[in-house]
């Protein structure tokens, strides 16, 4: 029989190449660099050289793999061992080399809340403060808003080009917001909690510029189309910062929605710490849902430009739901939680159930606090029926993250190595923020005593913690991959397209704690910069990260792991 070869790509720092033959496996494992193998690895393949030495079959494809792989320097070529085809010794020969090979996976989940920080400083855009850490980037977007007569220096870059996106841009604030009030103790246990702060207020000063009426809006700054021609650094930008606002005759409710979320959950964080800044930041959330909720539309017919980049396929009714619960919790108005009560089945609160999380579909997220707000009791009687149905809903989103659904429909898909699988572009968007759920949820379980009712029966809160760490893992390097998606992004190029898009030379500039779009459904992943699908990092991909790992820190003391 031929062999049939099989490659199994480990990332940068370990290639396995497995190839079969009849029954058995010929194997060879390489590393770059080359590191030194444990004492009983070497020893077993020194045996196993000895007895079988044999050279391999003729095969045309591993003389090409062989031609190619001494090509790259820094590899050790490894001799081929050629294995008999009894089953015993090839189950044997693969048990031992997993033993020896698979690392124990642990992570230093508190490194990874300071490096998902740091990412946030990398994607600032206009004048960057004295304690900068990250050295590479400088001043950019300087006269941001100066052609309209308005100063929208700030905030944040969405991903890896230089437009402000002001959707993406709120949620990333929301999340971060979130994330500090949901696991603030354990941030300051992990000395991140000013790093924390930092972040979200960069993004909140920026929307207070950006929201410079009651009823106006800027929702973009820069444009997709013609920003995309260029392949250059923020600060050496020459593409157009032309503003584009929502206002009464432009309405955007999903973004003025999406934002008032952000300022009134950034209001309450700060609540203790800066009251005044506190009072501004809830005052420009309550102007932005009226504003909203008054003037109708989505912010995609408004700003055309946006349409082929961030459009708001689920419309402007989850947003507007969403800002009046995040308006509820830093107000405790009643008027806020009414609507969220009277508007639960006409804007879709109670009627749609939904297997994902993102900038663009809050349903998931509203349902899971209108859950919490049930146990605490401070709502009216004649409210509890309704907060039931939304709590339906938010373990309908639990249950099919754990895949308990009735129906393979009804459950969020899984890859082989078990991550949650959404969609092929940028699949790590609804990973990451699923895990934020999950855990929140879990938290509020352990805490209520209570247990999530899906179609195949009861579920605890460790259940739901472990699925959130299980996928935070996976993101961390315990994949088929065997490489962290948290870290390597995109690249500060220097000299455009010819120099650096093509160039197969690693990226000069590291962006440290972004996470990638990560793998296709197979957990297969091609780390190259044309392949913006999965290789292409974004705020809103690691904000959800940073609660997370947080309490995934506290949970657990870690060992030291590199990413």
């Amino acid at each position: 029989m031929a062999a049939i070869p099989c490659v199994v790509d480990h990332g940068m720092d370990t290639k396995i190449h497995a190839y079969g033959y009849d029954q058995c496996v010929t194997v060879c494992v390489c590393k770059e660099p080359f590191k030194k193998p444990s004492l009983p690895l070497l020893l077993l393949l020194l045996l196993l050289f000895k007895i079988y030495s044999s050279s391999p079959p003729e095969n045309p494809f591993w003389r090409r793999r062989v031609k190619e792989m001494k090509m790259k320097k820094g590899y050790q070529h490894c001799r081929m061992l050629k294995l008999p085809r009894f089953p015993l010794h090839c189950s044997v020969l693969l048990m031992l080399f997993t033993i020896f090979s698979t690392p124990s996976q642990a992570f230093d989940y508190a490194d990874a809340l300071s490096k998902s920080l740091l990412y946030f400083e990398a994607q600032r855009s206009g004048r960057l403060p004295y304690n900068q850490r990250v050295s590479w980037r400088h001043h950019s977007g300087l006269t941001d808003g100066l052609e309209q007569g308005v100063d929208l220096v700030g905030g944040y870059y969405d991903a890896g080009d230089h437009v402000k996106f002001g959707l993406p841009m709120a949620f990333t604030v929301t999340m971060l917001s979130w994330g500090v009030i949901e696991f603030g103790q354990q941030i300051e246990l992990a000395g991140e909690m000013e790093h924390a702060l930092e972040a979200i207020k960069w993004g909140a000063d920026y929307f207070s510029k950006a929201h410079t009426r009651p009823n106006v809006l800027w929702a973009e700054v820069g444009d997709g189309d013609t920003d995309h021609y260029c392949w250059q650094r923020p600060e050496d930008m020459t593409t157009s910062r032309r503003g584009y606002k929502i206002d009464e005759k432009n309405p955007g409710s999903d973004l003025a929605g999406e934002t008032a979320a952000a300022m009134a959950a950034a209001s309450i964080v700060f609540r203790k710490i800066n009251s005044h800044y506190s009072h501004l930041l809830l005052q420009h959330a309550q102007e932005l849902f009226e504003f909203g909720d008054k003037y109708r539309g989505k912010y995609d017919t408004s700003v055309g430009v946006v349409k082929n980049y961030y459009e708001s396929v689920s419309g402007f009714m989850d947003e507007l739901l969403w800002a009046a619960l995040w308006l509820y919790k830093a107000t405790d108005n009643e008027d806020y939680l009414k609507y969220v009560i009277d508007k639960a089945h006409c804007f879709g609160g109670i009627g749609w159930a939904i297997t994902e999380f993102s900038w663009d579909v809050k349903y998931a997220g509203l349902q899971i606090i209108a859950s919490k707000l049930l146990h605490e009791e401070k709502h009216r009687p004649q409210y509890t029926h309704i907060l039931e149905q939304y709590r339906s809903k938010a373990e309908y989103y639990i249950c099919s993250c754990l895949g308990k659904n009735n129906g393979s429909k009804n459950n969020i898909d899984r890859t082989p190595a078990g991550l949650l699988y959404i969609r092929q572009w940028n699949n790590m968007q609804y990973v990451s923020s699923a895990a934020f759920l999950l855990t929140i949820y879990s938290d509020f379980l352990q805490k209520s005593h209570q247990k999530v009712k899906c179609h195949e029966g009861l579920v605890g809160h460790q259940e739901l913690r472990n699925l959130a760490k299980s996928q935070v893992d996976y993101i961390l390097g315990s994949n088929p991959q065997n490489m962290s998606y948290l870290n390597k992004g995109f690249i500060g190029c220097t000299q455009g397209y010819d120099n650096w898009y093509s160039n197969p030379k690693p990226n000069p500039n590291v962006i440290v704690g972004a996470l990638v779009g990560g793998p296709d459904c197979q957990d297969n992943f091609s780390d190259e910069r044309g392949n913006y699908m999965q290789t292409e990092a974004c705020t809103y991909n690691t904000a959800p990260l940073v609660g997370v790992f947080a309490r995934l820190n506290e949970l657990q003391v870690p060992l030291r792991a590199s990413y």
